[in-house]
């Protein structure tokens, strides 16, 4: 039992089903009420004169909403431009490569599914390899974990892609030392940060990352469909568009009003859509600033530590990392003994009324608990309760995929 522990802010501040232990935060996000209300404004502006919106107001809009963004993740607004989801971001990237046969990409074996699955496609079409370097667990130290991700490298080596925290072992990788590492040797970086943005500081200049998508819409809490794609300046020349459309050609269109830069013109508008998601995130921003963000995540830190020890003491299988915030922070991932995933997953809710996602790594089944502002003492319990319960009676194994979870 974790005694004194309170939730930095009330559940209902948020639209979640106050019946749930809501512990997976991290694979979509969860909107706080006043920041859901301004989505729901925009979209209302919107509909009120589509053609003047759209047609006239959404360029200035848009670099409004990029500039708050620039300066919470401390860049410039021109090296982002807004996209739905951090594997949208990736892909642009990943498309404007022009693999060739040979070409390597250098890997771990913690990156999210989908984004394996990219990389498989693109290799299937061009030859390059997807090359994935094994991360043992428990991880040691941050210098181990580069010298173990550098070894990998060789002179076909094209490009370094990483996730600053993983998936589905929710680990923050130490990337900058091999982003630096990366630009000595011309290897182009990409770094998938999903979970990063709002869970960590974010300082885009110094990480170093030659590309880096992040998802607004998770720990940042804005609404889904928001994310980013930053690039460096001196990279932004190789980006291509992902869908062709009024922001190629900017100059020749009258259509489109061009900014000064070919990467935002030609990524930030691709048709007709909703854009009220992009224009939330500066709400989103001003509602962890006032609501003192910093304090939030240690707070939720503490009780994620808690959590983590608890379960290990359940099983009997020791944690994944050291015991510290460098290496995972709000979201935190526990072995669990032999079981069958989707049983676990299925009881856990139906049962218990616990949302927590049960992920498959390198064959073993692990529970990757997210704690966000609303989690209350009273969701840790009913984990552990839950827990305890089910893992007496589990039984069995599933033959699964790495990554097979899609729960982000």
């Amino acid at each position: 039992m974790i005694s004194n522990y309170q939730a930095p802010l009330p559940k209902d501040l948020f639209l979640l089903n106050p019946d749930i232990a809501f512990l997976n935060h991290g694979s979509f996000g969860a909107t706080p009420r006043p920041v859901f209300e301004s989505y729901q404004r925009w979209q209302r502006e919107l509909e009120w004169q589509p053609v003047e919106f759209l047609g006239r107001r959404l360029t200035g809009l848009l670099h409004e909403a990029r500039s708050a963004l620039a300066a919470y993740v401390h860049t410039s607004a021109d090296n982002l431009v807004y996209v739905p989801n951090a594997t949208t971001g990736l892909n642009i990237v990943a498309r404007s490569l022009h693999l060739s046969p040979g070409d390597e990409i250098l890997t771990t074996d913690h990156e999210y599914g989908a984004m394996d699955r990219m990389w498989r496609f693109l290799c299937r079409a061009s030859g390059a390899v997807y090359k994935v370097q094994p991360v043992p667990l428990p991880v040691t130290t941050a210098a181990d974990f580069v010298e173990r991700v550098w070894s990998g490298v060789t002179p076909r080596t094209r490009v370094l892609f990483l996730s600053h925290m993983t998936s589905p072992t929710a680990l923050i990788f130490p990337v900058e030392e091999l982003c630096r590492r990366a630009r000595a040797a011309g290897i182009l970086s990409l770094v998938d940060g999903a979970h990063a943005v709002g869970q960590i500081p974010l300082d885009l200049e110094d990480l170093g990352a030659d590309f880096y998508s992040s998802n607004a819409h998770k720990w940042l809490c804005a609404p889904k469909g928001a994310a980013f794609l930053y690039a460096r300046p001196e990279m932004q020349r190789w980006v291509e568009p992902l869908i062709v459309s009024w922001g190629y050609e900017a100059n020749e269109s009258a259509f489109i009003p061009p900014s000064a830069s070919r990467f935002i013109d030609e990524q930030e508008y691709t048709g007709t859509r909703d854009y009220s998601a992009y224009l939330t995130v500066p709400d989103a921003i001003r509602f962890v600033q006032e609501h003192r963000w910093d304090e939030v995540r240690r707070d939720c830190h503490t009780l994620a530590q808690q959590v983590r020890e608890r379960i290990a003491a359940l099983t009997g299988l020791a944690p994944i990392s050291p015991d510290s915030p460098d290496w995972y922070m709000q979201m935190v991932t526990l072995p669990l003994p032999p079981c069958n995933p989707t049983q676990l997953k299925t009881r856990l809710m139906d049962e218990f009324g616990v949302e927590v996602p049960i992920v498959v790594w390198n064959e073993r089944p692990y529970i990757r608990v997210s704690i966000q502002a609303y989690n209350t003492q009273q969701d840790a319990d009913r984990l552990l309760d839950a827990l305890q319960a089910t893992l007496q009676v589990g039984k069995g194994s599933q033959s699964t995929e790495k990554g097979k979870s899609n729960d982000g």
